[in-house]
This record gives structure tokens, sequence and C-alpha cells, in this order.
């Protein structure tokens, strides 16, 4: 199974597409989408679907993973983040890929052993179950490698739940 996670932003999206093999988990390719802070938002909402398209038709996934993104206090920076997150549900629709959600603590619990783990210690997980021997320029990279282990994860105790 391929996965392609992703962590949702206004600037900068996280990427990571990670494949499932016999028990072991690879990472085939991750990186962030980086998008210039001066474009017109609908500029940028394009850039995040034609990127998303370019990582989709390259690494094939079968499934996307995206987190989920709370807010309580910035209503327009939730709104903003609510567009971007609608452009990658809909290049993932376009695509015909189904999409999971997952909650930043379901993450951690999954990749560190704990919901609230800092982020450091998500991001080493990250390394030693993928066997990464680089520093990730941003959390957000980081961030979306988690997302894909985490449905993997899921994925592996829903088969073992439903006897697939």
């Amino acid at each position: 199974m391929r996965v392609l996670g992703i962590d949702p932003g206004l600037t900068l999206i996280g990427y990571g597409v990670v494949a499932a093999e016999k028990g072991k988990q690879k990472s085939l390719t991750s990186g962030c989408i980086s998008i210039d802070k001066q474009k017109d938002d609908p500029a940028k909402l394009k850039v995040i679907y034609n990127s998303l398209n370019e990582i989709i038709q390259e690494y094939l996934p079968e499934v996307v993973a995206i987190e989920k993104i709370f807010f309580n206090k910035n209503v327009t920076t939730a709104i903003r983040i609510g567009e971007a997150r609608g452009v990658i549900l809909l290049a993932s629709s376009m695509n015909e890929l189904p999409v999971y959600e997952y909650t930043p603590l379901q993450i951690k619990q999954v990749v560190a052993g704990y919901g609230k783990a800092p982020k450091k210690q998500v991001e080493k997980m990250v390394q030693l179950q993928l066997g990464l021997h680089k520093d990730f320029v941003h959390d957000d990279e980081a961030d979306a490698l988690a997302v894909s282990l985490c449905h993997l994860f899921h994925n592996k105790w829903r088969e073992t739940v439903e006897g697939r």
C-alpha cells in the first residue's frame, strides 16, 4: 500500500509518500509545497492543487491521509486553512483516492506512543521507523510522514479486526 500523507497549511504544506511492503515501511518521497506569501489566495490554491496532482501522478498513492486541524482562536486562519484543505480534498477526489483524516493526538499516539509527544520526539520516531538519516528542514515534512505512518498502522489494525 502507498499512502500520501499531508500536513495542511497556508503557505507550507508537508507531504510524504510511504509504502508498506512485507511488513516494512519505506519513504518514497517527502518535502514541502512552499507557496509565495505574496500570491493572492486563488493563486496559492492553484499551486497546491497542481503540486498535489504532480505528486499523485508520479508516486501513485492508493490513499490520502490528512491531519485534522483544530483552531479555537484565530477564525481567519482557520478559514484559510480550510480553503487549502478543500483543495487537497478536491485533488484527492479528482484522482479517485479515498481520504482518511487523523487528529494530531492520534498521529502522535501511533508514531511516538504518546498523544502529547513533542514535535522533536515525533520527528525522531519518524526517522527511526522509516530508516531516514536526514534532518527535516521543516516540521511539516516530518508531520506528513507521521500522518502516512498513522494511516498504515490504522489500516493494518482494520485489516486484522475485519479479517481481510
